[in-house]
């Protein structure tokens, strides 16, 4: 995918010299005068954006389950963000913009409130939950394995000639204009990235099962209802005049199939600490290069090297 336009990139200007022309030099500026980077970043979304089980869970409510170490975390720290808010929450959907969201030990509030008009940075995650992510989940587990030379959980979504799954990301579209058109208005200096989901099942090939609980066919077919999703939140952010960020791209080969050290997504039985289907630490950090490629912020990539078997073993137990 296309990393597409930026807005609102005067924010980031320090107030003497010339202004730089990136966020990177802007950065750079302000480390230079060990300053942070004007404004306030804000980070919204769902659970690829809050890092569900990966350490430190952190913030309120508890319920949010996010990490100190999800994605905007890590870019705040790189960019040098002195002023950082993080509303994200596991099991957000467009509605959880507007309205309070009941987690436990929460609510967490309207995630938009966080916005005051004074931010450079707002990124967004949103969308999966919308389509039923965690149902699409477990019913493609259980429908698949029953038919591992046929494709169950597509003949099911599909079933009577209508693509369900399609059509809940159709539907999906317009809240998602709905969401960015309100953090236009309430954020209106800042520049905005929409932060795609990163390769999850592998990018070609049948897949990996029992790993992967999926049959051929409907690994094929999940993987391109992750490509329709992404591919509805980059033509959102193009129609208003938003970033957005792949970071399909930049995890493949770096899936749920992958040995520990090397994927950075985790399976069902995850082997680092991250919530089932989730990124762990490395894939938040693959997510934050990602984006910070995208608004000139440098940030170093993860590592990718196989974890022994018994360092695994040792990471899974405790």
């Amino acid at each position: 995918m296309t990393l597409l336009s930026s807005a609102g990139m005067g924010a980031f200007a320090p107030a003497q010299a010339e202004a730089p022309t990136t966020f990177a030099e802007t950065t750079m500026s302000a480390r230079n005068l060990d300053t942070a980077p004007v404004g306030r970043y804000v980070a919204l979304g769902d659970s690829y954006a809050a890092g569900p089980l990966v350490p430190l869970q952190t913030g309120q409510p508890a319920g949010c389950l996010r990490s100190d170490h999800n994605y905007p975390s890590v870019l705040a720290r790189s960019a040098g963000f002195a002023d950082f808010t993080d509303v994200s929450c596991s099991g957000a959907t467009t509605e959880d913009m507007t309205a309070a969201q009941e987690v436990k030990l929460g609510p967490n509030p309207p995630q938009l409130d966080a916005l005051d008009g004074s931010e450079s940075l707002v990124t967004l995650t949103i969308g999966g939950n919308d389509i039923g992510f965690g149902e699409i989940i477990q019913e493609c587990a259980t429908r698949s394995s029953t038919n591992l030379l046929g494709s169950a959980c597509k003949d099911f979504y599909t079933e009577g000639g209508d693509d369900q799954l399609a059509a809940r990301i159709d539907d999906a579209s317009s809240k998602v204009a709905d969401v960015l058109s309100e953090i236009r208005d309430r954020a209106p200096a800042a520049r905005v990235a929409v932060v795609g989901y990163p390769s999850i099942l592998p990018d070609t090939g049948p897949g990996c099962y029992p790993v992967a609980p999926f049959s051929a066919g409907d690994t094929a077919y999940l993987r391109d209802t992750e490509k329709l999703l992404n591919g509805m939140l980059a033509e959102q952010a193009a129609e208003a005049g938003l970033d957005y960020v792949d970071t399909y791209g930049p995890t493949v080969g770096h899936d749920i199939c992958q040995l520990p050290g090397v994927k950075w997504t985790e399976g069902l039985v995850p082997t680092s600490p991250a919530a089932p289907v989730h990124p762990n630490a490395q894939g938040m950090r693959a997510m934050a290069a990602a984006t910070g490629a995208v608004i000139g912020v440098p940030v170093a990539a993860p590592s990718s090297q196989p974890v022994p078997a018994e360092a695994a073993a040792a990471r899974t137990n405790g």
